[in-house]
């Protein structure tokens, strides 16, 4: 481990109020449990954001997404500034889904990381490839490519995390091998060495793709691994309750 651990959930499309009880259920574990080695986070849409059931204790939350003004004629998205307004501390910026389905680029996640900053939120950075560009060998070319673009200047380990999320892996119950991820994420900690200098080393670096309990602690030992990004585990406690124990006692 490099920095302390962070383990976050992205609900995506999904939950209601009356999900609440997965956040009880974990905050309870939490306070009963020693967790202090790892951060808890959960990014929730944005109908849940400002609900009160949804504060648990010992966590985090955050937004999903944001738009890059703080407001404005922009029917449907979401400022940094409403998601610090309803509690929020993170947002992702630059998820797959938000790339492939909206056609984001590197330059607009930029300008979204940036946008997180200017609301006190940190910026949770996506990158990832998908299958053919890995089946290509085009792997790190595509990493190097999204950090030089998606990372903007002034990045810190204070304002910002970089999470890496193969494409083909995210909900298909694929995982890379353990060497493969070990392989992209020295690849990012030495990329982001040549821009924020020995602060790479505290950037915490995430890993998402099926992240799951039967593979959580293999993952959590592998150096340069700093926490996880869990989509599906992540809704159900006892699920993600095993995901942040593996990062907890790593």
């Amino acid at each position: 481990m490099s920095a302390r651990p962070l383990v976050a959930g992205n609900w995506k499309m999904n939950g209601l109020k009356s999900d609440d009880s997965v956040i009880k259920t974990i905050g309870s574990w939490a306070v009963g449990e020693n967790v202090s080695g790892v951060d808890i986070l959960i990014c929730l849409p944005a109908s849940l954001l400002n609900w009160p059931g949804m504060h648990g204790a010992r966590m985090a939350i955050g937004g999903e997404d944001c738009h890059v003004n703080a407001s404005g004629a922009h029917t449907g998205n979401i400022s940094a500034e409403m998601i610090a307004d309803a509690g929020g501390k993170y947002v992702i910026v630059g998820h797959s889904e938000r790339r492939a389905d909206e056609g984001e680029s590197d330059e607009l996640v930029n300008a979204k990381a940036e946008a997180g900053w200017r609301a006190g939120l940190i910026s949770i950075i996506c990158v990832g490839e998908t299958e053919a560009e890995r089946d290509a060998g085009q792997t790190l070319e595509v990493i190097g490519r999204q950090l030089d673009g998606s990372v903007p200047d002034g990045a810190t380990s204070a304002n910002s995390v970089v999470a890496y999320e193969p494409v083909w892996a995210i909900g298909t119950g694929r995982t890379p091998t353990l060497d493969e991820i070990e392989e992209v994420h020295a690849f990012i900690r030495e990329r982001l060495s040549g821009r924020m200098g020995a602060d790479a080393t505290n950037t915490r670096l995430l890993y998402g793709g099926s992240v799951k309990p039967a593979n959580a602690v293999e993952i959590a030992a592998l150096p340069n691994v700093d926490g996880a990004l869990v989509g599906g585990a992540s809704l159900k406690a006892d699920d993600f309750i095993p995901i942040i124990s593996a990062f907890n006692n790593s």
